[in-house]
């Protein structure tokens, strides 16, 4: 794997020119070179660890990355592999699932579609829908299901995201999705809308297919028609499946154990939601468009007053389509499909920002090392690493930790104590440093998510991470 990952891609980018000054690859070196950790430990040196050693030890085959600087896009570089098996190198042009990055450009399709007249955000999206209506019940009869409420993350409606189709599965139609037919439950509303903020694929197939409804054309074709060529994103499709003649072109899926996607990819249906194949400089085209009509420049698809409306944060900071970040200061969103994940991040003001993605399921961790690291070159307070404080404790109590623990998500996990830490070995992630902030209280060292350990009558009996229990089975 080092040498996949310390495969550098030479296909650059550079906005201004054929090729980056020289500057701007001094830039581009330096982050290569230093990638800063998620987590600082207080009192602790910053480790020092290049991009091809991030890429080996995260276990991901290829990342794709580009950087906004003063409103444009200043570089764009790939590294690695977009297919192991085949040793194919990943470039600029190389497309990967951006996952739930497809929400946010498919709301810029809807937002246009509201202003052309033809939708409207406040309006019973029953109203409208045309080859299919939500249920009606309880929750419905108090306050209407609207885009708005949809776009939000607002709208009651349930199935937080989908797992997509494996290569050789029926896959669903639309209205298939809808009602439960696939592999995911049938997208109801089962709470009042506008009464909390709850993350929603659903909601958005719903909004796939309200735009189909009132345009009558395939969800692609308007997406293509309405916002990618409109704004340059000429590699980018939510084609679901993808077509044979673009498969060379894609990259393929990874797991965190390095194992390929069978099939390379998953098939997702639910295209607002999750199908759109794209690139780093796609997207950061995407966002400076954003950038632009957000400061009343020329834009293509929106109005200077619609883009302030989608970037207005709402319930848990979240606009019309993208989160609303770093105290309302940027926007961004994450995605993660099967063997896919990507991160973007880009500000209101200033025209700056990055786009980074990965073919591993295990991507998320160096896409975070990479966006810090970014804003570290580029001068971004407000994106800055976590710091924690490191307790000592007496190998004894670090002792009453070591065993088996049951997850039924991921299997056994088996704990061992270190030197003042643990280390957890996760099938398909391998071995996990936990760090101590107190006694029960654990951190994990290259992303920071909390491990809290349970007792019973003095005895360890589980440990929660990020909501889930994991129960002891040595005892």
């Amino acid at each position: 794997m080092r040498r996949l990952a310390a495969l550098l891609v030479l296909a650059t980018l550079g906005c201004r020119a054929g090729e980056p000054g020289r500057d701007v690859e001094a830039r581009i070196q330096r982050i290569e070179s230093r990638l800063l950790p998620a987590v600082l430990v207080a009192g602790q040196p910053v480790p020092v660890h290049s991009l091809a050693e991030r890429m080996e030890h995260h276990r991901v085959p290829a990342v794709s990355i580009a950087v906004i600087n003063d409103g444009e896009l200043e570089w764009a570089r790939a590294y690695g592999l977009a297919d192991v098996e085949e040793g194919r190198p990943a470039t600029t042009r190389t497309l990967f699932q951006a996952a739930s990055i497809s929400k946010p450009v498919a709301a810029l399709a809807a937002l246009k579609l509201v202003e052309d007249g033809l939708l409207d955000l406040d309006e019973d999206v029953n109203e409208k829908l045309e080859s299919w209506k939500l249920p009606e019940n309880q929750y419905t009869a108090a306050e209407p299901v609207t885009l708005r409420r949809l776009l939000t993350h607002t709208a009651g409606t349930t199935v937080h995201g989908f797992p997509g189709y494996a290569a050789g599965a029926t896959v669903p139609t639309t209205v298939g999705v809808l009602d439960g037919e696939g592999n995911t439950d049938p997208i109801r509303v089962d709470t009042v809308p506008g009464s909390l903020w709850r993350y929603s694929g659903g909601g958005y197939t719903i909004a796939q297919l309200l735009v189909r409804d009132v345009t009558d054309r395939p969800f692609p074709e308007i997406m293509r028609e309405t916002v990618l060529e409109r704004i340059g994103m000429s590699e980018s499709t939510y084609e679901q499946p993808l077509p044979e003649s673009r498969r060379a072109q894609a990259a393929s899926g990874y797991r965190a154990d390095g194992t390929e996607v069978e099939g390379k990819w998953h098939t997702y249906p639910e295209m607002a939601a999750a199908g759109l194949w794209t690139t780093p400089t796609d997207l950061a085209r995407y966002a400076i468009e954003i950038q632009k009509a957000y400061a009343g420049e020329a834009s293509v698809v929106l109005s200077s007053d619609m883009a302030r409306q989608m970037l207005e944060p709402g319930m848990n900071d979240w606009g019309l389509g993208p989160g609303i970040g770093l105290g309302g200061k940027a926007f961004r969103h994450g995605g993660s499909n099967e063997g896919f994940r990507c991160q973007f991040i880009a500000f209101m003001e200033g025209g700056q920002g990055a786009v980074v993605m990965t073919n591993s399921d295990s991507g998320s961790d160096l896409a975070q090392e990479i966006l810090l690291t970014i804003a570290d070159e580029y001068g971004w307070p407000e994106l800055r690493p976590t710091e924690k404080t490191v307790v000592g404790l007496d190998p004894a109590i670090l002792q009453e930790y070591a065993g088996r623990y049951e997850l039924a998500e991921l299997g056994v996990i088996t704990i061992e104590v270190g030197e003042n830490s643990l280390w957890a070995e996760v099938p398909g992630q391998g071995r996990v440093e936990l760090l101590p902030e107190s006694r029960t209280e654990f951190f994990v060292r290259d992303d920071g998510t909390r491990v809290t350990f349970i007792r019973e009558d003095g005895r360890v009996v589980a440990f929660r991470a990020s909501g889930i229990q994991a129960a002891r089975i040595d005892r």
